[in-house]
């Protein structure tokens, strides 16, 4: 519901997601919805909270104070109270040195970094090396760890350059996360294979 809908389609990108969540056969699959940065995504949540889905992705999160918002809100509106887990997104230089206040809150089950918008906070460009985020994706990692949850990387944002996606997964994964975001399928193979444990790990 987030960045990929404009903001004069709010409404409508609401209708689609809860008729999509109240419809679709998942297969089994965990359904998790990304809503708007506060205080527009608590309009969203009305909207599908009700609606079977399993998790709520909150994007551009800077406080354990906003998590608590989400869960106030969650708590108000549920009806069958069925659990919501809640996945922090970590987007700015405030959100990553208060990335452990985060991922401690309740209901959140993993931390996840958005590097585009985080390294825009920071006045840089993003790079495939990516030596401008070590710092911030560091601190998601060790927050996570330390709390328990799920750490969980970036999307990487150039869909047609599978060898630097290779790389930046390989990157990744050493520095502690459990998986990434993507932004297109033809990624997913290149995510799974990457990730997976090598012989030497599974030896």
């Amino acid at each position: 519901l987030e960045d990929s809908v404009a903001p004069a389609k709010k409404f409508e990108a609401r209708i689609l997601v809860r008729n999509t969540l109240r419809s679709v056969n998942f297969y089994g699959a965990e359904r998790m919805v990304r809503i708007n940065q506060l205080p527009l995504g608590l309009e969203d949540l009305k909207m599908i909270v009700n609606h079977n889905v399993n998790l709520i992705l909150l994007p551009k999160c800077e406080s354990a104070a906003q998590v608590k918002e989400v869960n106030k809100e969650i708590k108000a509106i549920n009806k069958a109270k069925r659990k919501i887990w809640i996945m922090p997104i970590i987007e700015s230089a405030l959100g990553v040195l208060n990335a452990y206040e985060i991922a401690t809150s309740e209901n959140v089950v993993s931390l996840a970094v958005g590097l585009e918008d985080y390294t825009a906070d920071i006045g840089t460009q993003r790079t495939n090396e990516g030596n401008e985020t070590f710092f911030a994706r560091s601190m998601v990692v060790n927050a996570a760890r330390a709390a328990r949850v799920q750490p969980i990387d970036s999307v990487f944002s150039d869909v047609s350059d599978m060898e630097a996606l290779k790389q930046n997964v390989l990157r990744s994964k050493a520095l502690g996360f459990d998986g990434m975001g993507c932004i297109h399928p033809r990624q997913i193979a290149v995510i799974h294979e990457n990730y997976a444990p090598d012989e030497k790990e599974i030896d």
